[in-house]
């Protein structure tokens, strides 16, 4: 990527981390004051410090366990003149680095499943990821699997509209996985890559709709080698930590090989991806950073932490 698309990334990325952000940094500047003190300077943070920063990195929703990971790798690792701000940036980098592996295709087409609850916006995702694909060259073909909801392959016909991408589609109440069949079929025989499938809102407790999402799993394995390759759960940033019940739900349900974080622009608990790369060892592939077509972007560690801490490295 060169220098001008990246810094147009980070820049996207600072805005939609900028409610959180906001929040952090007045309190993680005073902390980072009150540490380098010249009563308080030493090797090592002191007790109310660490207390204070995990409070802070707690009230982000970066969670318990990578808070209490941060503030012990920062307090094991800092020295006299430290910066404390790019320790924990260094930390949190590592804990989103950690989770983030890509998973082997080896099928043709690549087929995406997108999974989720109702009112994630997983199917307007559908369409940004779609979008997102043509952008970069390749010939994305969109399945309306989700069946059960009236509007949903409406919905979806309008924004895959949008990106100018096809949509095989079946009539309201149709089985899901024979839409996933005739899609498989149409991808290979028109020469489309990827297949992105975009599945019922499901509640994570409803089994029986658990089960639909299996059998889909099923049919595509049975069409294209290895498919689905990708499991792309999508979870609202605004809901924080509760959306890791919900990803767990899904990890045992569906094998969700990564997360889209929609709506990372609309909350101040944008911290959650640290969360999930820390608690599920799930990446996070792409975050959504607006309402329009253009505003699902690839996922980096890196921009996001510059951007929670508004400085370059």
């Amino acid at each position: 990527m060169g220098y001008n698309s990246r810094m147009g990334l980070l820049g996207r990325v600072r805005e939609g981390l900028r409610r959180t952000a906001q929040q952090l940094l007045g309190r993680f500047d005073e902390i980072a004051r009150r540490a380098d003190a010249p009563e308080r300077r030493s090797s090592q943070v002191d007790a109310e410090t660490a207390d204070a920063l995990e409070e802070l990195l707690i009230s982000a929703d970066v969670g318990v366990a990578a808070a209490e990971r941060t503030v012990k790798a920062v307090t094991a690792r800092v020295r006299h003149g430290e910066s404390l701000r790019d320790l924990v940036k260094e930390e949190l980098f590592a804990i989103l680095t950690g989770a983030d592996t890509q998973p082997a295709a080896t099928g043709t087409p690549t087929v995406i499943l997108v999974v989720g609850v109702n009112g994630t916006g997983k199917t307007t995702t559908v369409a940004k990821l779609a979008n997102l694909f043509k952008s970069e060259g390749q010939t994305p073909l969109v399945c309306a699997a989700d069946t059960f909801r009236a509007a949903a392959v409406e919905q979806l016909e309008i924004w895959a509209g949008r990106a100018g991408v096809d949509v095989i589609r079946a009539r309201e109440g149709a089985d899901p996985a024979s839409v996933v069949f005739d899609a498989m079929a149409a991808g290979k025989a028109r020469g489309r890559n990827p297949i992105i499938v975009d599945t019922a809102g499901r509640l994570h407790t409803r089994t029986n709709l658990m089960q639909e999402l299996q059998k889909i799993h099923r049919i595509a394995e049975r069409e294209i080698e290895g498919a689905p390759h990708e499991v792309l759960l999508v979870l609202d940033a605004t809901v924080g930590q509760n959306g890791l019940a919900q990803a767990r739900e899904f990890m045992a349900a569906a094998g969700v090989t990564g997360i889209v974080l929609a709506k990372l622009d609309g909350t101040a608990k944008g911290g959650v991806a640290v969360a999930i790369a820390h608690d599920l060892k799930l990446p996070i592939r792409y975050v959504g950073v607006g309402e329009g077509i253009g505003d699902v972007i690839p996922f980096s560690a890196r921009d996001y932490v510059d951007a929670l801490f508004e400085t370059s490295w």
